[in-house]
């Protein structure tokens, strides 16, 4: 009876042993696709536009260790941030005769002369601006530009309206929701009036979050994590496009 006895409870650990280490290698396997997401992620921040797909992970009843819990924290932070990630292009038929695009409409520098492109009714003629061809007229919507090694430049989203012959205003009165880098350290947002921003580091990277219905556009210092600014309370009528001018 003794020697049956402890048989069984030598099957029962055994058993417990092989359920506890079939769970540690699910948790291993855990860890490291959790670690190649978060690899993957970091990579695709850095294509602008690039739509970011972060997949939602079973629950494990382990005792996971803490590199877990901070991986699945993580995960859910990109998730909430960048679920609404677009894939947009630049609008050829917008850009300035001065502005050169990448084949595949993610890339933009300026060049020393106008090219000679057809001047149609949606092209800017004066101001060095692009928008992206993509509108969005309801929801939410984030993109990222990458802007390492630029002195000058504007970002934002414009209205589909946006004055596209001579001179704008970059207000939001003007349909324009911008921020500004000029002189290598001087940030401003666009309003009227205009007004100064503390930037403490150069972003490398702004990502531009917009929630229509709530007229909300922010900016954010991608790799630093940081609020840059936000125009809030405003009302938008009609589609919104990226917008763009790298000087």
């Amino acid at each position: 009876m003794i020697r049956s006895i402890e048989r069984c409870q030598t099957e029962l650990l055994e058993m417990m042993e092989q359920k506890q280490k079939a769970a540690e290698k699910q948790k291993e396997k855990l860890i490291l696709e959790l670690q190649q997401e978060l690899r993957n992620t970091e990579l695709c921040l850095i294509i602008i536009g690039n739509p970011i797909n972060i997949k939602k992970w079973p629950d494990i009843n382990v005792n996971t260790p803490a590199s877990l819990s901070t991986l699945r924290t993580a995960l859910t932070q990109l998730q909430q941030t960048l679920d609404e990630t677009v894939d947009f292009t630049l609008d050829p038929d917008t850009a300035h005769p001065e502005l050169i695009l990448s084949d595949d409409g993610k890339q933009l520098s300026h060049g020393d002369t106008k090219r000679n492109v057809p001047d149609n009714p949606k092209r800017f003629d004066h101001c060095i601006f692009v928008l992206g061809k993509e509108g969005y007229s309801s929801g939410r919507f984030y993109f990222e530009v990458q802007v390492t090694n630029k002195t000058e430049w504007n970002l934002g989203v414009a209205r589909e309206s946006v004055i596209r012959k001579g001179d704008i205003t970059l207000t939001p009165q003007d349909g324009c929701w911008t921020i500004w880098l000029r002189n290598e350290n001087e940030y401003k947002v666009l309003a009227d009036p205009s007004s100064s921003l503390s930037v403490r580091v150069k972003p490398q990277k702004v990502g531009v979050f917009v929630d229509y219905e709530e007229g909300l556009v922010s900016f954010y210092d991608v790799e630093s994590k940081s609020h840059i600014d936000s125009f809030t309370g405003q009302t938008f009528t009609e589609k919104l496009h990226p917008y763009f001018c790298p000087w």
